[in-house]
């Protein structure tokens, strides 16, 4: 059975979730989660484990934001305590999710670069807003699947 890569963008806020193609040759945006407190996340830990299954997820890229000079700092720190949470929420639903490969990425200037692109495409400020996280998810996989 193909199994599919599936990216997430992880802000305060926001998700931005990416899939590969069932090749995993290309990254397609799914959606932008938005969550505001610990009740809203579990929403979110839902739509993700749905997404997970859906989409026959075998390895999930957590883009990890780092300093320019390479090292981790209190955001990296807020994501990897989010995926340790997704992951246990992810397991409790289903226990073949046991079997998913956790990779983290450098996330470096993704946002960045998904901005400009979505300014080159003449894409509209307030329309930037809506789509910002996953596209930035899109380049976090687009860099995975090109190592």
């Amino acid at each position: 059975m193909i199994t599919r890569i599936l990216a997430l963008d992880v802000g305060d806020r926001t998700c931005g979730v990416a899939v590969s193609d069932e090749l995993g040759i290309t990254a397609q945006p799914v959606a932008t989660l938005r969550y505001k407190n610990p009740i809203e996340r579990k929403r979110v830990f839902d739509e993700l484990a749905k997404i997970i299954s859906e989409r026959n997820v075998g390895t999930i890229v957590v883009g990890l934001p780092l300093n320019m000079n390479g090292t981790a700092g209190p955001q990296a720190a807020k994501v990897r305590e989010f995926v340790n949470a997704l992951q246990n929420h992810i397991i409790k639903k289903n226990k073949k999710n046991e079997n998913i490969a956790w990779v983290s990425w450098d996330e470096r200037l993704s946002t960045s670069g998904a901005e400009r692109a979505l300014i080159a495409a003449d894409v509209s400020r307030g329309k930037r807003k809506d789509v910002i996280d996953k596209m930035a998810a899109v380049f976090i996989l687009q860099g995975y699947l090109a190592k």
